[in-house]
């Protein structure tokens, strides 16, 4: 029986696949109703079947095997990317979003706005400008990864939809000017004109909406005015994220380091890769490290609605939102604690937030500088980035 599993769910031949896509389009009804399981039922997963579909993508040049591409039921552009997004005020998407659930949250110059999880996983990449800057915000709930990218690349600006495919779990993107295929997990090209090209990162971080509405009052909220018609506030992906869960459509073998659905937090520099793991906030929301000679501070908060857990993603559980940030304000290293509540420097007492802003105190107005990272499962950033090292908390480093 469990011979049996194993091979529906990794199996790379046509029967095989055929049975997934009928698998998913079951699943597809119980889970996401009948708006998606027509789209489900479409998908290609043959060669032969995605060539026609791709007659545009330069196959002669590629970066990986295509044997590790695999559907994950939708077509091309099953899942619509948000092209013409609207925003509203904090206040007025304050009527349909509740306090604690995630966004993603892009500040350029002095304008911020934040992107909620509860419509990017019905989309997947939103294309927008903020501040002249073309972006484009992506979010693979299946490797629950969040990542923003500058959507200029060598004097093009690109667009980007859905494949519908995967690779390692992870959403594969395209854009839509040359229909190269692009890893999402890393923004780099992998099949296509495009081959070998890597976007640029814009820095983002994931909180609860309470906090940037703190932090940035007049910032701008993506509008549930999508132009199209989906149970935005209900997840899909019911009860995903459980610890104890296997990765979906991944055939790579899980690092044993973590269980391979553990949220973690990475910090990339200076060619380090380091996993901050969210069950380390538990006993230690505040983490002073440093990486590559730059002095790390790591700011966690329980309260953060999770968006993969119920059905309702008002009603799911409470987890971490985790941040890194340069503990350097005006070539001072600032030490941080945790103060009735509230996260103080030491130094002067000033008040910050997971954003870091200094919100009260004589650093009023300070913010300090986002470090190269994000919050991924640990299955997905240890599937792209196999030499990380896995931060322990020195008290219990010697255990």
């Amino acid at each position: 029986m469990i011979a049996t599993a194993r091979r529906l769910l990794h199996d790379r031949r046509l029967l095989y696949r055929a049975l997934r896509i009928g698998l998913l389009v079951s699943l597809g009804w119980w889970l996401i109703g009948p708006q998606l399981v027509a789209t489900l039922a479409e998908a290609r997963v043959s060669p032969q079947l995605m060539e026609l579909q791709w007659s545009d993508t330069d196959f002669s040049r590629l970066s990986i095997n295509l044997d590790e591409i695999q559907s994950g039921g939708p077509p091309k552009d099953g899942i619509p990317a948000i092209d013409r997004p609207r925003f509203v005020t904090t206040s007025e998407a304050a009527n349909w979003l509740d306090p604690r659930e995630p966004v993603i949250v892009v500040a350029v110059e002095e304008q911020a706005r934040a992107y909620p999880l509860q419509i990017l996983m019905w989309h997947e990449i939103v294309n927008d400008t903020l501040a002249g800057r073309p972006l484009a915000v992506t979010f693979c709930p299946l490797c629950n990864a969040s990542i923003v990218f500058d959507r200029r690349l060598d004097g093009r600006l690109l667009d980007f939809g859905t494949t519908g495919l995967l690779r390692k779990s992870d959403l594969v993107m395209y854009d839509r000017q040359t229909e190269s295929w692009w890893q999402q997990f890393s923004g780099r090209a992998i099949v296509g004109e495009l081959d070998g090209a890597t976007l640029t990162r814009v820095e983002a971080q994931i909180v609860a909406f309470e906090e940037f509405r703190t932090g940035f009052p007049d910032g701008e909220v993506l509008s549930r005015e999508t132009g199209h018609s989906r149970s935005y506030g209900r997840n899909p992906y019911r009860g995903y994220d459980r610890i104890d869960n296997s990765p979906f459509l991944l055939d790579d073998p899980v690092d044993p380091r973590l269980p391979a659905m553990e949220r973690v937090l990475n910090v990339s520099l200076g060619g380090i890769h380091r996993l901050y793991p969210f069950a380390l906030f538990r006993d230690q929301p505040l983490i002073h490290d440093t990486v590559a000679g730059t002095p790390v501070i790591v700011l966690a908060r329980h309260g953060t609605l999770s968006a993969l857990d119920r059905e309702a993603i008002a009603e799911s559980r409470s987890i971490h939102s985790a941040n890194a940030f340069d503990r350097r304000v005006d070539k001072q290293v600032l030490e941080f604690t945790i103060r009735d509540g509230e996260i103080v420097d030491t130094a002067t007492g000033s008040r910050w937030n997971l954003l870091g802003q200094a919100l009260a105190g004589p650093l009023t107005g300070k913010r300090l500088t986002p470090l190269p990272g994000g919050v991924h499962f640990a299955f997905a950033w240890l599937a792209f980035n196999p030499d990380s090292e896995i931060y322990v908390l020195p008290a219990a480093a010697g255990n």
